[in-house]
């Protein structure tokens, strides 16, 4: 028993001697870092001196996408008619479309809704049910520009009594935004270096860089020679694609010396 007392007091002793030690580190590192801390009191934080420039680039290229809707429009007395006479002419629309060379996956229908007709009367005030309306819009991506006036006029043909929203792309615009990216940047840092020489200081690192890019869409007019869509078969529609304008605006900011 007397060998386990002693045995217990010399662990005791050993515990109570680390828990000294650590308890001594402990309070000589807050010591320290309350000194550091204490030399910037009543002092401001040094300030950082910097630029920002600006710069854009600006790329011009050819379309290769054509965007289009065609609707069928449908009025009837019944909503299973009017959809039924909507779909068939809808169907014609597509197969012809197909035809002319459009892939199933540049085909999207993007609408269909079946809404009810009324007609007001004043005295006395009503409304009376006089038929139903069907709207179905097909949205085409046209690869073959040389097949973009065959394709509206006959899907004209075939029933679509609504075209709009032609619109001219670019399929893939990440190469022409790299390459406007990288023509804005190169001017934006001559740029820099030259607001740095006439203020005689020296840049520093980048600590921001930011960008901002914008690709107009046009929407051209087609053109008939007779307004009316039933005479349209006599004259072709007139496409001008003409050139996208993919632009890059980017703001560079650098630390001075």
């Amino acid at each position: 028993m007397k060998e386990l007392k002693v045995e217990l007091k010399i662990i005791l002793g050993v515990l109570i001697s680390a828990l000294l030690i650590a308890l001594t580190i402990f309070i000589a590192v807050n010591t320290q870092n309350a000194i550091k801390q204490g030399r910037y009191i009543g002092q401001g934080i040094e300030p950082t001196y910097h630029i920002s420039v600006s710069d854009k680039a600006e790329i011009y290229a050819k379309p290769d996408l054509a965007l289009i809707d065609f609707s069928v429009i449908t009025e009837g007395k019944t909503p299973e008619k009017t959809m039924e006479d909507n779909t068939l002419k809808m169907n014609k629309v597509i197969e012809i479309v197909k035809e002319l060379g459009v892939e199933e996956k540049d085909i999207k229908t993007t609408q269909f809704t079946i809404t009810p007709r009324y007609e007001y009367t004043r005295e006395p005030y009503r409304q009376n049910l006089i038929g139903y309306r069907v709207t179905q819009t097909l949205s085409v991506k046209i690869r073959n520009f040389d097949k973009i006036g065959e394709i509206i006029e006959s899907a004209v043909e075939q029933g679509a009594n609504q075209v709009g929203d032609l619109q001219f792309t670019i399929d893939n615009q990440d190469e022409l935004k790299r390459q406007a990216r990288k023509q804005a940047i190169e001017k934006a840092k001559e740029k820099a270096k030259q607001i740095a020489s006439d203020l005689g200081v020296s840049l520093g690192r980048i600590i921001d860089f930011r960008e901002t890019s914008r690709t107009p869409i046009i929407y051209p007019r087609l053109e008939f020679t007779d307004k009316a869509l039933g005479s349209i078969e006599e004259e072709n529609v007139q496409i001008q694609p003409g050139e996208n304008k993919i632009e890059v605006n980017v703001t560079i900011t650098y630390e001075i010396n």
